[in-house]
């Protein structure tokens, strides 16, 4: 009796291990941030990496998993990490930009980020989120199924990260700090790379192309991700197409194209099968930059894809590019992805809307402070950004996400504006010479929510200092994009454009060249949320905002509070 009742009781913890509850693990990394040589364009480079690689490490995850990641930084910078993408329920302690969720760590300092994926599948990525570390200091994450859920296509032969970069011969904090300095825009990138490596097209850099090696025949998983600093990206294959099945870690409907367009921030899967005769196709990527007159690095990347079974001697085809202003094709990709709603962890959009904002994102310009040379656009001014007119301040002596938990005064106000203070014709480039919207006030303005609300935001670019494309980043949660065109949104016309049935899914929107677009959110997380611009130098610039949600009415919705860890400022 006594060893059936043994047997039983084995039985029963097996069957507890093998269920889904159980499913569940904790994944642990080590992360050591701290210089790192390189050989790069014909000559060595010292930069901050981690783990003594560009890209950093892989995390691999799966949904329901529990991520533990001890952060050691050995470098002579402050340094946060931000999970980019990563909902954070929660865990808006772990988020990681400077000052908005957590003080920087200090140069031989550490600290410890834990969070739980939860209701995520795809491809997200980490990086730096201080200063323009994230050049070298960033690496992708990759989320799969629970045990016992496949993806909503063939399971792919292999699964190939494909990030793309962007590469300085030069210290890339000392290009942030002189651009603030001077007050002008960063000095633009030396190359591009895909998964560090600059490819051939470089000079000395014959041996550092990314080289894929693929069996005919086969169909292969790449999740793009653009950690590019400064510039959206074309990216493309030598006769090939692909197709897209998720974006931002969220499955869309498979989307067959031969090129993606992909801004900083943004992540894309698509589904590559080697249908092609035995042979090299070169991968490329190179800049989508709509902006007359604006200098930008104008090389091009590539890495190769090989065959097995090609010859040593075969000549790679090269794909051919779209121009680097062609708006046209940039907007339909961007606009024709849609999700795919009969996917298991899909969440209708919902109708009823409890704060409508109108926000306008444009470049702006301040004045040089006192016994020191601007390099701005107009005499004795530097350049600034703003969203509804206001240029954010970051703060200095603690975190907002701490003034929320503790209830401290003065460091942030709940005064953002829901609207923009002047409405005029935003997409005039005679609007340049409006001298109220040139120089905007100047705060930590916050918007603050009501748990669980309904957010929907209209984002529009404007002309001041001429048109432009914003990639606009929300952390801590997805948005739905309704809809997105060119021009000045109009309400009485537009509205009918909106998807409310299968619209795309983003963290990380790219506001339409001289456009906007409009998105929904629903604020089901405590916390403080950061939302900016994901072009690097537009952020100390003041392209940037956040959100203030208040605490649900259980402890199951109520921010828990900070890790002893928590760096202090």
């Amino acid at each position: 009796m006594g060893r059936l009742v043994y047997l039983m009781a084995c039985t029963f913890l097996l069957l507890v291990a093998a269920s889904p509850a159980s499913a569940a693990r904790i994944v642990e990394y080590t992360f050591h941030v701290q210089n790192l040589t390189l050989n790069r364009l014909c000559s060595s480079h010292v930069i901050t990496a981690v783990n003594g690689s560009l890209p950093g490490p892989i995390i691999h995850a799966r949904d329901g998993d529990t991520v533990i990641i001890h952060v050691l930084n050995y470098s002579p910078y402050n340094l946060t990490i931000h999970w980019h993408g990563v909902f954070q329920m929660l865990s808006g302690w772990a988020d990681g930009p400077d000052m908005v969720t957590q003080c920087p760590l200090r140069p031989g300092t550490k600290y410890t980020y834990r969070f739980k994926i939860i209701k995520q599948e795809g491809t997200l990525w980490w990086h730096a989120h201080i200063s323009k570390l994230r050049a070298t200091v960033y690496g992708a994450i990759i989320i799969r199924p629970k045990p016992g859920n496949s993806y909503p296509f063939p399971k792919p032969y292999r699964e190939v990260p494909i990030v793309l970069g962007e590469w300085w011969n030069a210290n890339v904090v000392d290009i942030d700090n002189e651009a603030i300095a001077l007050g002008t825009g960063p000095n633009i990138s030396d190359a591009y790379t895909i998964n560090g490596l600059p490819g051939d097209l470089y000079p000395c850099s014959r041996h550092q192309m990314y080289k894929l090696k693929v069996k005919q025949g086969k169909t292969y998983l790449l999740r793009i991700i653009n950690g590019a600093v400064e510039n959206q990206l074309f990216y493309k294959i030598a006769n090939h197409k692909m197709t897209v099945v998720a974006i931002d870690a969220s499955y869309t409907n498979p989307y067959v194209t031969d090129v993606v367009a992909i801004s900083p921030g943004q992540t894309v899967d698509v589904l590559l099968t080697a249908d092609q005769p035995v042979g090299s196709y070169y991968m490329a990527a190179r800049p989508y930059v709509p902006v007359v007159g604006l200098q930008f690095d104008n090389t091009t990347t590539r890495g190769v894809i090989v065959y097995d079974g090609a010859p040593s001697s075969s000549v790679p085809l090269m794909p051919v590019f779209p121009l680097f202003n062609d708006t046209p094709t940039a907007h339909k990709f961007f606009s024709n992805l849609t999700s795919l709603v009969s996917f298991r962890s899909w969440d209708p959009v919902p109708l009823k809307v409890d704060r409508e904002m109108f926000v306008t994102v444009g470049m702006s310009v301040e004045a040089c402070p006192p016994n020191t040379t601007c390099l701005g656009p107009f005499k004795g001014t530097r350049f600034s950004a703003n969203l509804n007119n206001v240029t954010f301040v970051s703060p200095t002596g603690l975190s907002m996400l701490q003034a929320f938990y503790f209830k401290v005064g003065g460091v942030y106000t709940t005064d953002f504006p829901a609207n923009p203070p002047i409405v005029f014709d935003y997409t005039n480039l005679a609007i340049n010479n409006n001298v109220p919207m040139l120089f905007p006030q100047k705060g930590t303005k916050v918007t603050q929510l009501k748990f669980n609300s309904t957010v929907e935001m209209v984002l529009q670019n404007v002309a001041t200092i001429g048109k432009d494309n914003h990639p606009m980043h929300l952390h801590g949660f997805n948005f739905y994009v309704l809809a997105q065109g060119f021009g000045n949104y109009n309400p009485a016309t537009d509205q009918s454009k909106f998807n409310l049935f299968n619209p795309q899914v983003r963290n990380t929107i790219a506001v339409p060249f001289g456009g906007w677009a409009v998105i929904r959110f629903v604020a089901n997380n405590p916390g403080v949320w950061f939302m900016h611009c994901h072009i690097e130098a537009h952020v100390p610039m003041g392209m940037a905002t956040a959100f203030v949600v208040e605490n649900g009415p259980t402890p199951e919705t109520t921010l828990p509070p900070p890790p002893a860890d928590l760096p202090t400022c």
